[in-house]
């Protein structure tokens, strides 16, 4: 190979850089080849190229450093990650789904990226949903470069998040909820539009009324660039631009490059079924990696005998690193339910039992007893961060002047004046970009707690809950974990809530593997509930019945601070020896009543146990109670169809059979939503009269 002189340049870029890019283009591109061969094979069970992304990729990787910056690449982006530090013999484990995978140790599809060394997070599937936690991280970087770095975290001085999407992920409503959290809080976040025209078969013409270059530029503050991506050159050019105002504090830029897609979009597509030979052939046309070999070798940089000899070269180094990756060993069937989640290990639970107020311990209810657990974490963490919509107390410039706001249901007052804006803070009304930011946060190292203001508004939220938080730690297999407390006021019995203001749902979150849910329905179990789940290094819904937070009957005097209660451990709230009812929430109270209704009615004698967690759920706890009771009943204000209480009655049904004397009993709300007018209310949500009336039918049996 020609050797350069030391210090030549072409076109702006050091003639060495050039070359060495030329091999990383090309070993991309035969890592692609090599993958849709071994797919043919069955080797390789899914294959998605990066071809006609290489130059792209190359280019970018020059101006970024992994293990400083945080990279958010999308699944094309197999040249980027190779040009920043992961190996092919890497790239090729995932691909045969092999356990020494760094990315996922085989759970995840080939060019779902993730290596923590490099700073990679862990890729998920869903277009566009990475740039919610992109922007978290983001914010991260801004804000632990002002306060420090602070346990359990690092920070650059300069560091850049990077995340990548295609045009058509351009389409997706989070995409656009990070470029506002972005612009508005100035953050270092490199967006990289790689638009190859395509969305598998959808057209950009089809996807959005102008290029996204176009789209965005009404955003202040953030700096659009457009380049072709097939000209590797340009790319260097626009991208060292681009890049170092980043990391000077220009803030938030997005560079929109052109580039092509010669493969289809996967190994289960087959483009030439719509798109013209024309199309295709003009498309070859601007190959990336032959236009950078081309441009070399009329420069006299490169001899065609050499482009010749290197392209051999980076096949045989690939189809060495495959059949390494072959050899590899699978992973264990045994471990497949390995790093769904980690409990946090709090040891047992402190004696729970209720005690009498004492006068330097008063009774609180479990709304006050959650906003001073929330002032202790805050206090004892400088990780803990509380936001979302409402929660701060009120802008600084008025703050001495007003009383406050500290939330919808003053859970959060106090915090923005004893901590400070950058602990507690109001977020643009988006619970997607809320929960995304979270991530984001998170995954940085920090402690993040969001709020999501009210639970039957979570559902936009429900992208980055499941497919996000819920999954860090096993599609990375444990290489990346999600701390995070996302605190949500749930539940009805509001007398005038209506279907917007009063639903459950839990169950629908408990089918989530990897997210941990708790339901407290009194002040001390919210206390030590809410100190376990900022113990986690995984995801917790922690709900807030609305009704419960200043009822009489909720509260306890506060807990010492040793007082931390295990995930999974329910609690005896009445003992009985005639009938086990399980239940959470603010049934626990209304059970509570229907069991003391029975026992002087009819003499029965109901245990009534509060589960306080739905994930994990105390299936021990069930099993010893019906052992000497013989008979189940299970309460909750959700609709009855599909409710937690229907996973409860199955596990019993399966697990304790042969203790059981009657069928097991459900008393839920109707299968309706709840309405405004307060006697259709309380006929559709379960009262202590039905609770009495199943109990007196399941001893009767």
């Amino acid at each position: 190979m020609v050797e350069p002189d030391c210090g030549a340049v072409h076109r702006g870029v050091p003639v060495a850089e050039a070359l060495a890019d030329l091999r990383l283009a090309l070993t991309s591109r035969a890592i692609d080849d090599r993958e849709i061969s071994m797919q043919k094979q069955s080797r390789v069970h899914f294959q998605i190229s990066s071809a006609g992304h290489e130059a792209l990729g190359a280019g970018l990787a020059r101006h970024l450093r992994g293990g400083h910056d945080w990279f958010f690449p999308y699944y094309r982006d197999l040249a980027l990650c190779l040009g920043i530090g992961v190996t092919p013999y890497e790239v090729l484990l995932q691909a045969v789904g092999s356990a020494a995978d760094p990315s996922s140790a085989g759970r995840q599809m080939p060019s779902h990226w993730g290596h923590a060394g490099l700073n990679v997070v862990t890729q998920s599937s869903p277009t566009g949903s990475q740039c919610l936690p992109a922007a978290g991280c983001a914010e991260a970087t801004a804000m632990l470069q002002r306060r420090g770095p602070l346990p359990g975290t690092r920070v650059g001085a300069d560091e850049v998040t990077y995340v990548s999407l295609g045009e058509g992920a351009c389409s997706e409503g989070e995409f656009w909820e990070s470029l506002n959290a972005a612009t508005l809080r100035r953050l270092p976040l490199l967006y990289v539009v790689a638009d190859n025209g395509w969305a598998i078969s959808v057209p950009a013409s089809e996807q959005a009324a102008a290029p996204v270059s176009e789209l965005v530029a009404g955003f202040p503050g953030l700096e659009v660039r457009t380049v072709d991506g097939t000209d590797y050159f340009a790319v260097r050019r626009v991208a060292a631009e681009v890049v170092d105002a980043i990391r000077a504090g220009a803030g938030p830029a997005l560079l929109h490059a052109s580039v092509t897609r010669p493969y289809s979009h996967s190994s289960a597509d087959t483009q030439s079924k719509y798109r013209s030979a024309a199309d295709l052939a003009a498309e070859a046309a601007r190959d990336p990696v032959a236009r950078l070999e081309a441009e070399l070798v009329d420069a006299g940089l490169l001899t065609d005998d050499e482009a010749t000899a290197l392209r051999d070269a980076v096949r045989r180094e690939v189809a060495d690193a495959a059949t390494e990756a072959l050899a590899a060993p699978r992973p264990d069937p045994a471990s497949a339910t390995d790093q769904v989640w980690a409990l946090p290990d709090v040891g047992p639970a402190t004696d729970a039992s209720p005690a009498e107020p004492t006068t330097h311990e008063p009774a609180v209810a479990m709304g006050e007893a959650i906003r001073l657990t929330l002032h202790e974490q805050l206090a004892a963490d400088p990780r803990v961060l509380v936001f979302g919509e409402d929660v701060a107390d009120a802008p600084p410039d008025v703050l001495a002047e007003v009383e406050g706001k500290g939330g919808v249901f003053g859970i959060t007052a106090g915090l923005q004046r004893t901590f400070g804006p950058e602990r507690c803070f109001n977020t643009p009304l988006a619970e997607a970009g809320i929960i995304g930011r979270g991530v984001g946060l998170a995954l940085r190292g920090l402690r993040p707690c969001p709020e999501i203001q009210f639970f039957d508004y979570i559902w936009p939220a429900m992208q980055q809950l499941k497919s996000e938080a819920a999954t860090v730690r096993w599609r990375s297999n444990g290489a990346f974990t999600c701390p995070m407390v996302v605190r949500v006021a749930i539940g009805g019995y509001l007398t005038g809530g209506a279907i917007w203001h009063s639903q459950s749902g839990e169950s629908i979150f408990a089918h989530v593997p990897g997210l941990l849910i708790a339901f407290p329905s009194r002040a001390r179990d919210a206390v030590g509930l809410l100190r376990a789940a900022f113990q986690a290094d995984d995801p917790v819904l922690f709900c807030e019945h609305k009704h419960l937070l200043r009822q009489p009957y909720t509260a306890d005097p506060f807990p010492d601070a040793g007082f931390v209660i295990p995930f999974g451990q329910g609690d005896v709230r009445r003992q009985g020896d005639d009938l086990t009812l399980v239940t959470w929430g603010a049934t626990v109270e209304k059970s509570l009543q229907a069991a003391a209704r029975a026992a002087s009615h009819l003499g029965v004698e109901t245990e009534v146990i509060d589960l306080r967690t739905i994930a994990p759920w105390d299936r021990e706890l069930v099993a010893d109670s019906l052992s000497a009771t013989h008979r189940l009943l299970v309460v909750h204000e959700d609709n009855l169809t599909a409710g937690f209480g229907a996973e409860v009655a199955a596990w019993a049904g399966e697990h304790c059979f042969a203790d059981l004397d009657a069928p097991i009993a459900r008393v839920g709300a109707l299968d309706t939503h709840v309405a405004y007018e307060p006697t259709l209310e309380r006929a559709i949500l379960p009262q202590v009269d039905d609770i009495f009336g199943a109990i007196a039918d399941l001893c009767t049996y």
